[in-house]
């Protein structure tokens, strides 16, 4: 007699069939091997030098190490109008470079010495027009913050380089380039604190970007001592692009940041084609910018010390790679 209780009963304490792994518990078992040399994994350190090593090897054996034809090579101004170059050191150097300056504003009663003999002597010799002004006047014209020294000069608009202009400057000196970009710089004193470091360090130019940066200033002119007429500065419409072109050319491109995983006197490649990027005052690298860099690289300082601005650091840096060139 048949009845519903008599139907087969699953043992206790063991569970149904169930479907099998697939293998899947004994490969996770198994590892995923051995872990790669740190030269092998592109986002290591090590990884990215070797990889810059083997960008400049290949752009040795296009040309030799000389840079491609850069495209879009006309040189492009942020502003129209004129600038006023003020102060004995800077008028003389931008005299001495043949900057095309359209007048010469001399302060009435004005102290002569060297420099101011010099000032005059290649402004009539280049039939520069030579206005005497009253010094009230002149401090109008120059700026309430401005120490003119009695003397300035009318200049036209910066004309800026194109990036692959340095590339060819180095070419023609035979040396490995050396640059500085400048990402989101807009203290005109920094700008020409770094172009005056890049003169005396032997870099080859200076890169700042189209927007959100200071451009070549009466002011940045000014600090810059002179500087600014015999150190080129290149004017890219896109820094990231500009960074990865120079990558493609060979340069191993560092940027600097207090937080960087390579320390500065640690730092390799010094003595091969370099692009320093120095981040704004206040935020430091952009994301983007950071990203695109072979290693970010930082100054050793004090713990007392917070941080360096721009300028200083980029004076460091460029200080420690001609050091070891030299060496």
């Amino acid at each position: 007699m048949s009845s519903s209780n008599n139907k087969p009963q699953r043992p206790r304490g063991k569970k149904g069939a169930t479907k099998g792994t697939g293998g899947k518990g004994r490969r996770s078992l198994e590892g995923k091997g051995p872990t790669p040399k740190a030269e092998d994994r592109a986002w290591h350190p090590a990884g990215k030098r070797k990889i810059a090593q083997e960008r400049l090897a290949a752009a040795k054996a296009r040309g030799g190490g000389s840079p491609q034809p850069p495209r879009h090579r006309k040189p492009s101004s942020a502003k129209d109008d004129s600038e006023l170059v003020t102060g004995r050191n800077a008028v003389l150097e931008a005299l001495r470079t043949r900057i095309p300056a359209t007048a010469l504003y001399v302060a009435a009663r004005i102290e002569v010495d060297e420099r101011v003999q010099e000032i005059l002597k290649i402004a009539t010799s280049r039939q520069i027009p030579i206005l005497e002004v009253m010094r009230p006047e002149l401090d109008r014209m120059s700026g309430p913050d401005t120490v003119h020294q009695g003397i300035a000069i009318k200049v036209p608009a910066y004309e800026y380089a194109h990036p692959g202009d340095l590339l060819d400057r180095a070419a023609k000196a035979k040396e490995p380039a050396l640059i500085v970009a400048l990402d989101g710089i807009t203290d005109p004193r920094n700008l020409g604190a770094i172009i005056r470091s890049a003169a005396a360090f032997g870099a080859h130019g200076v890169v700042v970007p189209q927007r959100r940066s200071v451009g070549v200033t009466a002011s940045a002119w000014r600090t810059s001592a002179g500087a600014a007429a015999r150190t080129p500065v290149a004017m890219a419409a896109n820094l990231t692009r500009t960074l990865e072109e120079l990558k493609s050319e060979g340069v191993f491109v560092i940027g600097l940041d207090g937080g960087g995983d390579v320390d500065l006197h640690e730092l390799e490649l010094a003595d091969g084609p370099l692009a320093i990027v120095v981040g704004s005052e206040g935020k430091g690298l952009s994301r983007l910018v950071a990203e695109t860099c072979d290693a970010i690289v930082s100054i050793p300082i004090s713990a007392a010390t917070e941080s360096l601005n721009a300028g200083i650091a980029a004076s460091v840096t460029l200080y420690e790679v001609a050091k070891r060139r030299k060496g």
